[in-house]
């Protein structure tokens, strides 16, 4: 079975619509793992982004994020806690190519696993060639 990581710009589209592009492609990915096709793993981090992102971006209530947030635990997403290995790999990552530390996490996870990252957001983390970034707009 095909390993996807996604990132948080990904998972906000299945929590929200509201505002959100690319909703068809994402909502293929969902299918995909219906069918067995892939597995959707994501870091840690991928849960504070996405809070950050309905508090800030989305203001969703109390009440309405309470919901959002049991569909995120809902969601078929294995996430992964950062080793000391992973973190390391993250920081290498993120140096080297420049970017934050936050969007080097989701590639050293995909490095890790041998999986494709999908991203909505690709600006940063397809500055590097350690894994396969697609866009999700490609999908």
């Amino acid at each position: 079975m095909k390993k996807l990581v996604i990132d948080s710009s990904v998972i906000v589209k299945w929590l929200n619509q509201q505002n959100e592009l690319h909703l068809i492609q994402a909502d293929k990915i969902l299918n995909d793992v219906r069918e067995n096709r892939v597995m959707l793993l994501a870091p840690e981090l991928a849960k504070y982004e996405i809070g950050n992102a309905l508090l800030i971006r989305k203001q969703l209530s109390a009440n309405g994020a309470d919901v959002t947030f049991n569909n995120l635990f809902a969601l078929p997403i294995q996430f992964v806690s950062q080793s000391e290995e992973l973190a390391n790999e993250t920081y290498v990552i993120a140096k080297k190519a420049n970017i934050t530390y936050y969007d080097a996490c989701f590639i050293a996870l995909a490095k890790q696993e041998s999986a494709e990252l999908v991203t909505d957001n690709p600006k940063h983390q397809a500055k590097t060639k350690v894994v396969s970034v697609k866009p999700l707009e490609d999908y």
